[in-house]
């Protein structure tokens, strides 16, 4: 996981570094083996002004408000706590090139990725992280993973007969934005489903007798209220606490300015529930990470809930992927495409 800073209710992590320990002696051939990173590029993130420019949204805010400040109240305690030797250790590994160069990296990235390889599977059973050729291109695969391309329901009925013990979801939420996105560029594989679409996947059939759930949330209430009273009834799953990930520029600043009302928002939520028993989650924890740059390129939380199942090699299942994690069978139309190794740099 690269845990740089833990305290009662907040977990500072280096998504990159994470990458850097799943890649160290990768298998390149039978003659060869390398260390790879994702580019550290992708994760220089530094605060700009036109950030504080805020997008009104038309939802009840009340929640929000609540939560904001309680967000910010834990980001403040963390601030006074956090060494200084970490905060200037990002700083000096991250801030490499200015923001609008990181974007233009990232949508050059996001272009030269966009693969078709719905109902192509895999995986790697090795305990060595693999470099392999699938379809005429060249992927970094992790040990232990494994990962089925296409239609998210309809390959969960395919594992069918296989048992979890964690499962994670990063649900492509319908709003208006990934829309209006949509309309400007047809390559954005970005499939929006409604709240009562996510609800429908036979997660519950795949779920073994103790399992975490986890479900990256947006911050809106309509679909915070999706979560807890539509889908994880559905899915046969109780809620237990909701977590914060704060992404923060690379001296730990707020990605931008936190919002009043339902102004955009540095943070997004995490919704976990549970299904029969596992450890006591505390409520209201705070992830802190710079974001990469990759449009969807969540922060790995598997370290931080593993520790939470009462078993000692938890099976992993990750939804709608787009990168490949260890232990873990990733499920989505793109589970590879952060794989591709455009996104790698060999590393000594």
């Amino acid at each position: 996981m690269a845990l740089l800073f833990k305290q009662d209710d907040c977990y500072l992590i280096d998504h990159r570094e994470y990458i850097t320990g799943v890649y160290n002696n990768t298998t390149v051939n039978e003659n060869k083996s390398a260390s790879f990173s994702v580019l550290a590029k992708l994760f220089s993130i530094v605060h700009e002004k036109e950030m504080e420019v805020s997008r009104k949204r038309g939802h009840n805010s009340d929640i929000i408000n609540k939560e904001t400040v309680l967000v910010k109240s834990i980001y403040a305690k963390f601030k006074q706590e956090v060494p200084f030797k970490i905060m200037d250790s990002l700083k000096s590994k991250y801030k490499l090139i200015d923001t609008s160069g990181v974007r233009d990296l990232s949508k050059q990235l996001f272009e030269s990725t966009i693969f078709e390889l719905t109902g192509v599977n895999g995986g790697n059973n090795s305990e060595t992280s693999l470099k392999c050729r699938i379809q005429g291109k060249d992927f970094l695969v992790p040990y232990n993973s494994r990962f089925r391309c296409g239609d998210v329901k309809e390959q969960c009925q395919k594992l069918e007969g296989s048992k979890f013990d964690i499962v994670v979801a990063d649900p492509p939420w319908w709003n208006k934005y990934i829309r209006r996105l949509k309309n400007s560029n047809d390559k954005l594989s970005y499939s929006m489903m409604y709240n009562e679409d996510i609800a429908a996947i036979p997660v519950q059939n795949l779920l073994s007798d103790n399992c975490l759930v986890a479900v990256w949330c947006t911050n809106a209430p309509s679909n915070v209220a999706a979560v807890k009273n539509i889908i994880f009834p559905k899915w046969g799953v109780e809620y237990m606490a909701t977590w914060y990930w704060l992404k923060v520029t690379v001296d730990l600043q707020p990605l931008c300015p936190f919002g009043s009302g339902c102004n955009k928002q540095p943070y997004e939520r995490i919704i976990l529930g549970k299904v029969g028993d596992v450890k006591e989650v505390p409520d209201a924890q705070l992830v802190v990470s710079v974001p990469s740059a990759l449009h969807s390129h969540k922060p790995p939380l598997l370290d931080i809930l593993s520790s939470f199942v009462k078993i000692e090699k938890a099976q992993t299942l990750e939804l709608f992927a787009r990168y490949l994690l260890p232990n873990t069978t990733s499920v989505g139309y793109e589970p590879l495409k952060w794989q591709h190794e455009s996104l790698f740099e060999e590393i000594d």
